[in-house]
């Protein structure tokens, strides 16, 4: 889950919940997305932003910092339920910036900014013992 501005203002919500796939087990079964270059302004890389070209929806990004990673805006899938969000395959990200009451789980991964550095080193989490509202931390 993804908390940036950047994702909340593409979902119009708190955050995107954003299911990472690799490029090889990913593929569109219809039509050819439209893009759109956005420069990150936590990393300064680029992430490309595939939209529907009929109706606009945005539908999932590739990004030059993490090559060979798909992240799918999970609103968009026929069935949102579909990837079942655990905490040994998610994590929160950039909670520094994350909405006031929003409410973190407890026993995943949570970062105020992203799980790496722009080298790729890993970032510590923190894990919370009971859920935590963002405005209480």
């Amino acid at each position: 889950m993804c908390h940036c501005k950047f994702c909340q203002r593409a979902t119009g919500g708190a955050y995107l919940v954003e299911p990472v796939f690799e490029d090889a087990d990913f593929a569109m079964t219809k039509g050819s997305p439209k893009t759109y270059n956005h420069i990150s302004a936590g990393s300064g890389k680029k992430v490309r932003i595939n939209f529907c070209d009929n109706c606009g929806t945005k539908l999932f990004l590739t990004f030059e910092r993490f090559k060979g990673a798909v992240g799918v805006y999970g609103g968009t899938l026929d069935d949102p339920n579909w990837v079942e969000i655990t905490p040994d395959n998610s994590k929160h990200i950039f909670l520094g910036v994350a909405q006031s009451e929003t409410i973190i789980p407890a026993h995943i991964n949570a970062y105020t900014e992203h799980a790496t550095l722009n080298d790729g080193t890993p970032i510590a989490p923190t894990v919370f013992d009971r859920p935590q509202r963002i405005g209480d931390l």
